[in-house]
């Protein structure tokens, strides 16, 4: 049984894609969330389309969209730990392992969601799940909360084998879609069709991370 959950991710929007509906779930069935997001995504490629954000006020959007789309999965504790896009890899890991410690310490999760390290496709992921890793790798084994991780590289399965976890998230689509219009400056294609959505978003995929 969770008792707290405790999410990792280095940019606004990588909640809304990969674990939205699995959030929206435990928040459901009564279990807190803190969702610690390393960065405000500045980096981000897109400004909208019509664009409503320039490089000076993109970070200041992206914070309300991250914010918005929050709300909208019901999670209620965001910790922004505004370090710079593009940047995680060159962070000093020791440092940042000690923040998340903090925090892991103070919430005490019984599930950490991350990035899984190398099979991410983005340096911010890898290197999140990098840290995150260490930071739990760190503590006593038997304090050790499960850390459950997205991957979605190429030939990830071949590697990792099978997810082990995989969430029906069909009941939560309203959630799930909701959390990514939020991100309306990053994402934009129609999410319009219900059928498609729910075919290409109805299901979330977490493999869980075996210490050693």
């Amino acid at each position: 049984m969770n008792r707290h959950i405790l999410v990792v991710l280095p940019h606004p929007d990588d909640e809304a894609f990969g674990l939205a509906g699995t959030l929206a779930k435990h928040i459901d069935h009564g279990v807190p969330v803190t969702y610690i997001c390393l960065t405000l995504g500045e980096m981000g490629r897109n400004l909208g389309n019509p664009p409503i954000a320039n490089r000076e006020t993109l970070p200041e959007i992206r914070r309300q969209e991250l914010l918005e789309s929050c709300r909208i999965i019901g999670i209620q504790d965001v910790r922004m730990f505004g370090l710079h896009d593009k940047t995680i890899e060159f962070e000093d890991h020791d440092r940042l392992a000690a923040r998340i410690r903090e925090v892991i310490d103070e919430v005490k999760p019984s599930t950490i969601y991350t990035f899984y390290p190398g099979f991410s496709v983005h340096p911010d992921h890898d290197a999140t799940g990098a840290v995150v890793i260490k930071a739990v790798q760190e503590m006593p084994e038997e304090e050790r909360p499960a850390v459950h991780c997205l991957a979605f590289s190429r030939g990830c399965e071949e590697v990792l084998g099978p997810p082990q976890i995989v969430h029906d998230v069909s009941d939560y689509m309203k959630q799930k879609v909701g959390a990514i219009r939020a991100h309306r400056s990053q994402f934009l294609f129609n999410m319009d069709d219900e059928e498609l959505v729910k075919k290409n978003f109805g299901t979330e995929r977490f493999w869980i991370y075996r210490f050693v």
